[in-house]
C-alpha cells in the first residue's frame, strides 16, 4: 500500500494489534513501516511473521506458543465455518488453520483497510449499469474497490446498494457495518454453501438496484448472477482467477463469461476461417459485460465488450483490454494498446466472419415499450449493437414491443398502435435471454450467424445501398406485412421510393431511385 495515489485511508491499526500478544505488538508499534504491513502471520513452532507490500520480516526468535494462539482467539469474533473471524467494527479478517483434531495451530490476521478514492480509475465503467467482473490475484484490492463502489454508488449516486458479505470482509464484523461501505446495506451469510441463496434473497426481498458479491467461486453462485443478471439489477462481483483468459478455461465459472460449446462448421466456413470443422465457441451471452482485470493496485486491464473479448479468445487471438494506470501525482493515464496487433486481429476476424453492414442512421427504428422492461431492452441494444431507440411516445414509435400475455388482452395501447398501423411484435416472457432474441431476429443478426440467410430489415438496408449507387429499382423477397412496413421504413430514410406489390403470400417490396419516380409522373 505505500505506492500509488490514496485520498484517504482507515485501517484502525490499533484494534488489530490490541488483539496481539504483548510481544508482538510491541514490536509492530515500533517499525516505521507499519502502515503498509498486510498481515501478521502467527504458526506453533515458529517465529511470528510480519508480511508487508513489499517483503516480510521475522519479528523475533521466540516461537509462537499456544498460550499465544489462544490470547488472539479469546479476544476476536468467533470463527466460522470457514474458518475465518473478525474484530467488530473493523474491516480486519483473521483466519486460522487448525490441525486434524480441530485444535487452533495457526493464525493469519489480515489488515482490512478503507481506501477511499481507489476507483477513480474506473469510475465512468461503474457507474455506466453495466454488470462488472473485477479478476487479480490476492492482494492487488479487489475487495477494496469493491468497499469504494458500494459507497460511491449509494452515497454520491442514491442507488440502492445490496452487499452479499459471504465472510464479513467487505463490510467488517458485527451487525454494524463499517462506514467505508455508505448508505448499502449489508446482508451477511451464515456459511460459504448458502452465499447463492442469499444472492437471490436479496433480489426477492429488498429490491435492489445494485447487488456487490465478493469470491464468486461455484457453479451455484455462477447461475444466481446469471439469475440477478436477467432480472435487471447491476452486478457488481470479484471471482477466483487472475485473467480473462484463465476464467474462460474455469468450467465450473465459465458461465460468467458466456461458457464454451463446441460446434461443427460446414466446410465452407471452415474453409474461409482456415480452421479445422470442429472449434469452440461462446455458448451464451456473459453474466458479465465488463470484465477488468487487475494487474497491480495501480494498474489494470478494462474489456470494455467482454462478449468480443471472449469470442476474439476462442479464435486464438490476443484482445487488447483497454489499460489505465494511476501515476504517483494521483493521476490516471490510458497506455496505448498496441495498434499495429489490434490491426491484424480486426483484419483477420473481417477474413473470417460476414461483416453486418453499418446503418447510416443513427435512429433507425424507434420501439415503444408496453410491460416490457426498459433496463433489458437497453442491455439488449447495447450488446447487439442496433440502431433501435426506446420512445415514451407511441406517436414517435416505428413498432411496438409487449408481452404475449399482454397482446391477448389487447390493452388500449395494442389497440392504438393497430389502429394506427405500428407493427406490434410480442415475446413470450420478460426476461433478458428473449429480449435479447427478439432484437437480433429484428435486425436479422440470428439469421446471419445461422447461416440462413438476409433478415428482411438487412437485405432492405443492403437494397437501398445498391440503389443508390447504380440508380436502378431492386425487387426484394416476399415478406409479411410488418416486415414490408419496416423496409418501407428503411426506404424513407435513404429518401427512396417503395411500393409493395404482388399477392399474398408473395406479396414484396420494391425500391426505386427518387430519380425514377419523378420520371413516373412527368
Amino acid at each position: 500500500m505505500g505506492n500509488g495515489y490514496r485520498v484517504g485511508v482507515v485501517d484502525n491499526l490499533d484494534k488489530l494489534f490490541a488483539v496481539l500478544p504483548d510481544h508482538i505488538r510491541i514490536l509492530l508499534e515500533e517499525r516505521e513501516n507499519a502502515d503498509d504491513l498486510i498481515e501478521v502471520v502467527m504458526d506453533l513452532g515458529r517465529p511470528p511473521e510480519a508480511r508487508f507490500a513489499k517483503g516480510f520480516v521475522i519479528l523475533s526468535d521466540r516461537i509462537i506458543e499456544r498460550e499465544d494462539l489462544d490470547y488472539v482467539v479469546q479476544r476476536v469474533g468467533m470463527f466460522t465455518r470457514d474458518n475465518r473471524a473478525g474484530i467488530e467494527r473493523t474491516l480486519h479478517r483473521i483466519s486460522c488453520i487448525r490441525n486434524r483434531l480441530g485444535n487452533i495451530v495457526g493464525l493469519t490476521l489480515r489488515v482490512g483497510r478503507a481506501v477511499y478514492g481507489t476507483i477513480d480509475i474506473i469510475r465512468d465503467v461503474i457507474v455506466s449499469g453495466k454488470n462488472i467482473l473485477l479478476l487479480g490475484p490476492p492482494g492487488v484490492g479487489k475487495t477494496t474497490k469493491l468497499r469504494e463502489v458500494a459507497r460511491v454508488l449509494s452515497d454520491e449516486f442514491q442507488r440502492r446498494v445490496v452487499v452479499v458479505d459471504t465472510s464479513n470482509e467487505i463490510a467488517g464484523d458485527g451487525d454494524i457495518p463499517h462506514p467505508a461501505i455508505g448508505r448499502a446495506r449489508r446482508m451477511q451469510v451464515s456459511s460459504p454453501e448458502k452465499q447463492h441463496d442469499v444472492m437471490i434473497e436479496a433480489v426477492e426481498n429488498h429490491m435492489p438496484e445494485v447487488i456487490i458479491v465478493d469470491e464468486i467461486g461455484r457453479e451455484e453462485e455462477a447461475r444466481a448472477c446469471r439469475t440477478i443478471a436477467e432480472r435487471g439489477v447491476q452486478l457488481i462481483a470479484t471471482a477466483h482467477g487472475n485473467t480473462l483468459k484463465n476464467l474462460l478455461l474455469n468450467p465450473t465459472l465459465s458461465d460468467l463469461v458466456g461458457g464454451i460449446q463446441s460446434v461443427i462448421l460446414s466446410d465452407e466456413e471452415a474453409h474461409r476461417r482456415g480452421s479445422q470443422k470442429a472449434v469452440l465457441e461462446r455458448k451464451a451471452i456473459p453474466t458479465f459485460d465488463v470484465v477488468i482485470e487487475l494487474r497491480d493496485r495501480d494498474t489494470l486491464g478494462i474489456y470494455h465488450d467482454t462478449a468480443q473479448a471472449v469470442d476474439l479468445l476462442l479464435r486464438g487471438y490476443d484482445p487488447r483490454p483497454e489499460v489505465r494506470k494511476r501515476t504517483k501525482e494521483g493521476t490516471v493515464k490510458v497506455v496505448e494498446e498496441d495498434k499495429r496487433a489490434s490491426s491484424f486481429v480486426d483484419a483477420k476476424m473481417a477474413q473470417e466472419t460476414e461483416v453486418v453492414p453499418e446503418f447510416f442512421e443513427s435512429q433507425l427504428l424507434r420501439v415503444y415499450l408496453f410491460a416490457v422492461s426498459k433496463n433489458y431492452v437497453q442491455r439488449a441494444i447495447a450488446h447487439a449493437k442496433v440502431p433501435l431507440e426506446i420512445v415514451e411516445d407511441i406517436n414517435q414509435a416505428d413498432i411496438l414491443l409487449t408481452l404475449k400475455s399482454r397482446y391477448r388482452n389487447k390493452g388500449s395501447k395494442i389497440r392504438e398502435a393497430e389502429n394506427r398501423g405500428i407493427p406490434v411484435h410480442v415475446v413470450r416472457s420478460n426476461t433478458y435471454n428473449q429480449i435479447y432474441k427478439f432484437v437480433q431476429d429484428l435486425f436479422g443478426y440470428s439469421d446471419l450467424s445461422s447461416g440462413n440467410g438476409d433478415s428482411g430489415l438487412i437485405e432492405a438496408e443492403r437494397a437501398a445501398r445498391q440503389v443508390l449507387k447504380v440508380g436502378e429499382a431492386i425487387e426484394l423477397s416476399p415478406r409479411n406485412s410488418s416486415v414490408r412496413r419496416l423496409q418501407h421504413k428503411i426506404a424513407e430514410r435513404y429518401h427512396l421510393f417503395s411500393k409493395s406489390v404482388g399477392e399474398e403470400p408473395f406479396r414484396r417490396v420494391v425500391i426505386y431511385p427518387r430519380i425514377l419516380e419523378e420520371n413516373r409522373h412527368e
